[in-house]
């Protein structure tokens, strides 16, 4: 018996814990955002010492609210304000291109327009539209998809035929990915947080941003055609010689100058931790004393004054370790926010230099820095001060793709590479890339991208890589690095395999960036909504007005009809609701209006299955069943209509998630996941609350029986 209490008080008790911890992200974040307004409100009114109030909050709750922020429960764009964007990619567009320019004739021009003014007033696929018209039109004219595209295809008609037909779906499902990692990468650029970019159908993709206000410049940024460019590497001793320039420019007045600056970016922009350059540059000891392969430091100060007895020349001579350390980051506020490494050649193993003094060995150099202060240097890279130090023509350009290391408290912290590059002459661009293919090398079965150009860019590329044979070449995307490899020899042809991607997907990605050059199925907007903030606030208080209504009517009508079972049927209802807020958090859900209508679905579908136990029980009991009996047989002989009915809604749920849009899918997502939890707080937790509720050697407990019936069991 006190085995039974036990497990019974743990399957009430852990819900109630698990509920309680997805859902504190939530709380914490709320907590830190009054915080965060708070401190706001006193920088705005003390011009003063703004940076130093906003520095101050982010030292101390900077990393909490991120860290909460990530967990917390998400909202819609009708709670939250912003804005949604339906784009179409022009996927007939595509099909024109890819056909042969002298063989277009009259026939073709009448496919294109019949799918044309089709696709205009349907949401079927483009390609299956053209072909179905193809087939209507040109074909009884003895016309062939091979007499206008010309892909490599076999000499064998009907085969060369579908394979026409298979690139042309190829390319539509490609130029929908392409379409995705640009708008993706440009607003992740933007500093939207937590946007929502999905495919939707054959042709569109959605776009939820939350906070964006802005309708006509968020628009130019998704709809800009991309740039694809192909610049030479630097990172040579000149580039080490301007960063320790730049050192000397910062440090000789440099943190007004960097306080200045950083306080006319827009918060909106750049993550709010921007701001503190100056304090995490200069004086941070805790972030900047340190030296290891993950830090972004570099001071190793038993080395800056192991030598201070026979080098009258160190700075650093005749000071302690910790004041040496103290010098070095006021000395050096711009190199200390990266780590920089030196290696012969890109073979070589790099080991990392100090800017202590003005020598650097030639040589390749490698350089990293964290996500916060990559931030930080596009910032200071922006004034021209800083910029015109740097090796004429060079520019500073980081990976897009960051790599995951421990930093010295065991966090992972993102890490990008950064490059300095500059331009070929004449220029190299994503528009001489006529095909990019992502394979496998025959010879090792490593990952690899062949890349195709045309006649122009093979010429190019000929002479580009003979003048470059050992150095590196990026791959830039709107200005993000997504390759950067060594050429090993002069390229002829125009065809050209990069090798060095970790796995198959990495080789997709970069096959996709490598014909992103120019959008070839231009995007429109098919449907552009701008949700202000103050209806989202007027969302969010009208349905949890109808949320909190609807509860409370369904707990009072409980308790009223169903006396103690009521209560334990309000209890399993709270538990329910917190599972499921609790598990959206967690599975990175999004509540929307259409959720909050399922979350009162759920209510009522929850007490549903426990009027239906406690009914049973009520028929037991009057059949003469002892209390323990009569509740056993109520939740057995249940369980049967409670699944079925659950798991029909189930089904529907899953037919409005995988067939719906938006908000559907919102109501379908909600309505699912607090199926899940009714059936287990219905059918489990409810149990165990009955049973700690009936004392041991009672045979009394109220479901909302008639009198004669309760003092009948009362006595049995």
């Amino acid at each position: 018996m006190k085995k039974r209490s036990i497990s019974n008080i743990l399957i009430v008790i852990l819900p109630i814990i698990l509920s309680a911890v997805l859902l504190y992200p939530t709380y914490r974040a709320t907590q830190l955002e009054k915080v965060e307004k708070e401190y706001f409100q006193r920088a705005s009114s003390n011009s003063a010492d703004s940076m130093k109030i906003m520095d101050n909050f982010y030292k101390l709750h900077g990393e909490d609210l991120e860290s909460a922020k990530k967990g917390r429960l998400k909202l819609g764009l009708d709670l939250r304000g912003g804005m949604y964007v339906t784009l179409e990619a022009d996927v007939l567009k595509l099909v024109e291109e890819s056909a042969n320019e002298e063989s277009k004739d009259e026939i073709f021009a009448q496919v294109i327009e019949k799918t044309k003014q089709q696709t205009e007033m349907s949401d079927a696929n483009t390609i299956d539209i053209f072909l179905k018209n193809f087939d209507e039109i040109a074909r009884p004219k003895k016309k062939y998809l091979s007499d206008y595209f010309d892909f490599n295809t076999s000499d064998d008609l009907a085969k060369a035929e579908e394979q026409i037909q298979d690139k042309l779906r190829e390319n539509e499902a490609e130029a929908i990915d392409q379409a995705i990692e640009v708008i993706r990468n440009r607003v992740d650029k933007y500093g939207i947080s937590e946007p929502t970019i999905q495919k939707q159908g054959s042709r569109r993709v959605v776009l939820e941003l939350p906070g964006v206000q802005d309708e006509n410049q968020m628009l130019s940024l998704v709809k800009t055609t991309a740039r694809l460019e192909f610049k030479s590497v630097n990172n040579d001793q000149a580039l080490v010689k301007s960063f320790f320039k730049i050192d000397q420019f910062l440090a000789s007045g440099g943190k007004d100058f960097i306080d200045n600056e950083l306080s006319k970016v827009d918060s909106s922009n750049v993550q709010k931790d921007t701001a503190n350059v100056a304090s995490k540059a200069i004086g941070d000891k805790k972030a900047n004393s340190k030296s290891d392969a993950s830090n972004n430091t570099k001071i190793d100060s038993a080395k800056l004054t192991e030598n201070k007895t026979a080098d009258t020349a160190n700075p650093y001579a005749n000071l302690s370790n910790e004041e040496a350390a103290k010098k070095y980051m006021k000395d050096h506020p711009f190199t200390i926010m990266f780590s920089s490494r030196y290696s012969q050649d890109n073979k070589s193993q790099a080991q990392e230099i100090d800017y202590s003094r003005d020598i650097f060995p030639e040589g390749t150099y490698h350089f990293m820095a964290s996500e916060d202060n990559m931030k930080k240097i596009l910032v200071l890279m922006k004034r021209p001060e800083i910029k015109n130090l740097l090796p004429e023509g060079s520019n500073l350009f980081f990976d897009a793709k960051p790599m995951v290391l421990k930093d010295n408290n065991g966090k992972d912290v993102n890490y990008y590479n950064f490059y300095a590059c500059k331009d070929f002459q004449p220029k190299l661009t994503g528009e001489v890339i006529t095909d990019a293919i992502a394979t496998y090398n025959q010879t090792n079965n490593q990952p690899v991208v062949n890349m195709v150009m045309n006649s122009d860019g093979a010429e190019r590329w000929s002479k580009i890589t003979g003048a470059n044979i050992g150095n590196r070449i990026a791959v830039i995307l709107d200005d993000q690095v997504y390759t950067a490899p060594v050429v090993q020899s002069k390229i002829t042809g125009g065809s050209s395999e990069i090798t060095g991607m970790e796995n198959a997907d990495e080789a997709k990605l970069l096959k996709i960036v490598l014909k992103s050059g120019a959008l070839k199925a231009p995007v429109q907007a098919a449907e552009v909504r701008v949700v202000g903030p103050s209806l989202g606030e007027d969302s969010i208080n009208s349905g949890l007005k109808s949320s909190i209504i609807s509860f409370f009517v369904v707990i009072l009508f409980m308790i009223i009809y169903y006396a103690m079972g009521g209560v334990v049927a309000d209890i399993a209802l709270f538990v329910n609701l917190g599972l499921l807020l609790g598990f959206m958090a967690a599975f990175d859900g999004t509540l929307t209006l259409p959720g909050i209508a399922g979350i009162i679905l759920t209510i009522g579908m929850a007490v549903d299955s426990n009027v239906l136990i406690f009914e049973r029980i009520r028929e037991e009991l009057h059949k003469g069943r002892n209390l323990q009996s009569a509740v056993d047989e109520g939740f057995s002989k249940a369980l049967t209509a409670i699944i079925d009915s659950n798991l029909t809604t189930f089904i529907t749920g899953v037919i409005l998630y995988f067939f719906g849009t938006g908000p559907i899918q919102g109501f379908a997502m909600t309505l699912m996941m607090g199926i899940l939890a009714t059936l287990f707080t219905a059918t489990i937790l409810s149990k165990a609350l009955v049973r700690l509720f009936i004392k041991p050697g009672s045979n009394y407990f109220n479901f909302g029986q008639p009198k004669e019936e309760v003092a009948t069991s009362n006595v049995k």
